[in-house]
């Protein structure tokens, strides 16, 4: 079996993540499938996939609908004679269905990532129910609940949690986060890993941070974000300084192999407003590192309230500060936190129990079945 996956985006993320870990377990557990990888020429995922063995293959993609992009999908399509092509993004789907119309390409996958609603538009929802797609592959149930609400046949959606490798963890950084920023030992790192995106909602990191340190008037935490900086991040930074912040919060931008940091956390913060099940948190189960969190997308899938962990609404610093200051008012619950985490991720959320179950899919796909 050969398998084309198609990204169309120019970052690095979990998603990108996701493909990455699902080329390397089918590689060790299932060599008979080949796999290739259609990226952005140049960009961060490309950097980060031509230091690994997987076939890779890059196109331009300076506009959405790129022509030279939809060129290297035909141009690939007759190289490789792919039995699947498995979409992973919503910008990879609109360059496939172009690329089909003119080559006649095999079946669709495609991998919902996001719990962000698909759009009521005409051409939106031609793109998400074309014929050619056979399977969409949901992050989390509620991506799922989600994305039915938009596709006619919906026997085709699974949900598939995408889990973490748990093969190649390590703790191995550049420097050590307490050293290179002198974090007094009384000190609590929280930690942050994600994009300068919207859906992170940042803003509501810097109000909950704003008000453990000039409200609650709390000297013991320290918090550190990692993620690549985008259009947004100036904004952030101005309201960083705004609330003289600058030493209580600090943004290091992207780092390679940023989840090796985790180990050197106290805690793993997210104030997401938007997300399918993000890689981090499957990345603190291992590395056993609670996890408070706002409730949102697939994340009270993974994470009960008070038994592996903290939830809080979206967009509510004043509960998200509380619960910072919970968890470590109570230490003795981390140690339950993390065994029940890391428990359920060696039982159901790992990327080799995710790759065995997305080429049962493929198989099912190719026996007719769809």
């Amino acid at each position: 079996m050969t398998v084309l996956h198609i990204s169309a985006v120019k970052s690095w993320g979990g998603g990108e993540n996701h493909i990455e870990n699902l080329c390397f377990e089918l590689a060790q557990s299932n060599p008979e499938v080949t796999n290739i990888v259609l990226c952005v020429k140049d960009e961060l995922f490309h950097q980060r996939l031509s230091k690994t063995n997987i076939i890779t293959e890059t196109a331009p993609l300076s506009i959405n609908m790129d022509l030279r992009f939809v060129l290297k999908i035909i141009k690939l399509n007759r190289k490789y004679k792919p039995d699947i092509i498995h979409l992973h993004d919503p910008s990879a789907i609109v360059l496939a269905i172009v690329a089909d119309k003119f080559a006649g390409l095999p079946p669709f996958v495609f991998s919902k990532k996001t719990s962000f609603p698909i759009k009521n538009k005409k051409l939106t929802l031609y793109k998400y129910n074309y014929s050619k797609i056979k399977k969409y592959l949901c992050v989390s149930e509620e991506t799922k609940r989600i994305t039915e609400e938009s596709i006619i046949d919906k026997d085709k959606l699974i949900t598939i949690y995408h889990g973490t490798n748990i093969g190649t963890k390590n703790s191995q950084t550049p420097f050590l986060l307490r050293e290179k920023f002198a974090v007094d030992p009384s000190k609590k790192i929280i930690g942050i890993i994600g994009n300068h995106i919207r859906a992170k909602n940042f803003e509501t990191l810097i109000e909950t941070v704003n008000i453990i340190v000039n409200v609650q008037k709390r000297t013991d935490f320290i918090f550190i974000q990692i993620g690549s900086h985008t259009d947004r991040t100036e904004d952030l930074l101005q309201s960083v300084k705004s609330f003289n912040l600058e030493k209580n919060l600090l943004f290091l931008g992207y780092m390679p192999s940023a989840s090796n940091f985790i180990p050197q956390f106290d805690a793993l913060l997210l104030t997401s407003q938007s997300e399918g099940i993000p890689q981090v948190i499957y990345e603190s189960f291992y590395h056993e590192v609670p996890v408070i969190s706002t409730n949102v997308g697939g994340i009270p899938e993974i994470i009960q309230d008070g038994i592996n962990g903290l939830l809080a609404p979206k967009q509510s610093p004043e509960i998200l500060a509380e619960k910072i200051e919970y968890l470590f008012n109570n230490e003795n619950m981390i140690a339950n936190f993390v065994a029940i985490s890391k428990e359920n991720l060696l039982k159901y959320y790992t990327t080799s129990i995710m790759a065995q179950k997305t080429l049962q899919e493929y198989k099912t796909i190719l026996n007719g079945k769809y």
